[in-house]
């Protein structure tokens, strides 16, 4: 990256985090994906149970890798040959975790996560349940304000995430939000995380480079 843009990208990140720690967020910085795993080893302790949200950012950063280790109770969702309702089984279980990892789909300069979610598990979980969630992001994910969130939201994650899950949806057509009504939508629920109640419950990873959508 260019010197002076650097220079701009740093100012950003951290005002993000300051404003992340104003939340009740812990905010922890990373130049690279590869220090991910590391990070997440020092969060969460060998034998605790840990669940993930749907996340492409996680694969990038290889956290999925470091989960399957051997080290945790992993509930993996990701596992071959899962059926529908096994899958559900793990989303509700997911809820006693000792550790929820995830991502977001955008975070605003202020300091609150803007996530959308299809069935609803992953917001749900960032809400209430597991012990301690950990949110994994790039600096892709970073943006002015939540006006900037939702065309985000609606111009690049959702699309994009539609395109991986073979969804039959106009944004997977036109790479754009339509405000469907497709039995394939993948954007029921829409939830922002402001100031928390529970200190340093939520701790975002956020890393120096673009990661997932």
């Amino acid at each position: 990256m260019d010197q002076h843009l650097k220079s701009i990208v740093d100012k950003r990140v951290h005002k993000v985090m300051e404003n992340l720690q104003k939340n009740n967020m812990l905010a922890i910085y990373l130049s690279s994906k590869e220090e991910v795993p590391g990070k997440i080893a020092e969060l969460v302790k060998e034998g605790e149970t840990v669940a993930l949200g749907g996340s492409m950012s996680l694969f990038e950063a290889r956290v999925i890798d470091h989960l399957r280790s051997g080290r945790y109770n992993f509930l993996d969702r990701y596992a071959e040959g899962l059926t529908r309702e096994q899958m559900e089984e793990i989303y509700r279980q997911s809820f006693f975790a000792d550790a929820y990892i995830t991502s977001t789909n955008a975070i605003t300069l202020d300091g609150r996560l803007y996530n959308v979610d299809g069935n609803g598990n992953r917001v749900a979980a960032m809400i209430y349940g597991p012990k301690s969630v950990i949110v994994v992001a790039g600096i892709n994910k970073i943006v002015n304000n939540m006006d900037e969130a939702y065309e985000r939201l609606r111009n690049i994650a959702a699309p994009a995430n539609a395109v991986r899950l073979s969804k039959n949806t106009p944004c997977a057509k036109t790479g754009t939000c339509m405000d469907c009504k497709s039995e394939d939508r993948i954007c029921s629920s829409y939830v922002i995380l402001g100031w928390q109640k529970a200190k340093n419950r939520i701790k975002l990873i956020l890393v120096g480079e673009d990661l997932g959508y």
